[in-house]
């Protein structure tokens, strides 16, 4: 019997999940390959032309304020990536805050990922708003226990975001939304 092949192979394995707890650590915004732009009735699938368009490029630079402001735990930045008329299943930007701080008080070394497939930018008023197609999710070492976790993930979530001051914030559902939300229900989704 060779028990000693076998500590080589638990080495190797425990190597690959420490591998991949350090890439489950970073933060990813990145629009995969196969993403649509639709924007003015143009349906734009050019890789290259999708994240060189500006539209792309500003949402892709406040996604990435946000996690940055994630990871330094700056509540205050990232209350500023959601809009003031944020609604997320009657959630607003107060409840955010609070889940946040609850989040930033459990929880350390936090990291999202978004990975856009869909990206169409509409008009609603005067407003533009950008919808996003994104599927990530939001990873953290709990302080108490010290082990890696997944607070959320999504999959095919459609982010809504609207220009206001000259930046793109997040805005929440299409609307719609109820005035209040019952006690046993919990919004899917409520921080990205």
């Amino acid at each position: 019997m060779k028990t000693v092949a076998r500590w080589p192979l638990g080495f190797i394995l425990s190597l690959c999940c420490w591998q991949g707890a350090l890439r489950e650590a970073g933060a990813e915004v990145e629009v995969l390959t196969g993403t649509s732009l639709t924007i003015d009735g143009q349906v734009i699938s050019d890789r290259a032309a999708v994240v060189g368009h500006p539209t792309v490029k500003e949402v892709l630079a406040a996604f990435g304020r946000a996690e940055d402001a994630l990871q330094k735990q700056d509540l205050e930045a990232l209350m500023r990536f959601y809009a003031l008329g944020y609604n997320y299943n009657g959630l607003k930007q107060a409840d955010v805050r609070r889940v946040w701080g609850e989040v930033f008080d459990h929880f350390r070394t936090i990291a999202s990922t978004h990975h856009f497939t869909e990206v169409r930018v509409v008009r609603v008023g005067s407003h533009p708003r950008v919808e996003v197609t994104c599927t990530g999710g939001l990873y953290a070492v709990e302080k108490a226990s010290g082990r890696r976790v997944t607070i959320d993930s999504w999959f095919h979530e459609v982010h809504y975001l609207i220009h206001e001051g000259g930046t793109w914030h997040f805005l929440g559902n299409a609307g719609n939304a109820p005035t209040d939300v019952p006690a046993w229900s919990a919004p899917h989704h409520p921080l990205f």
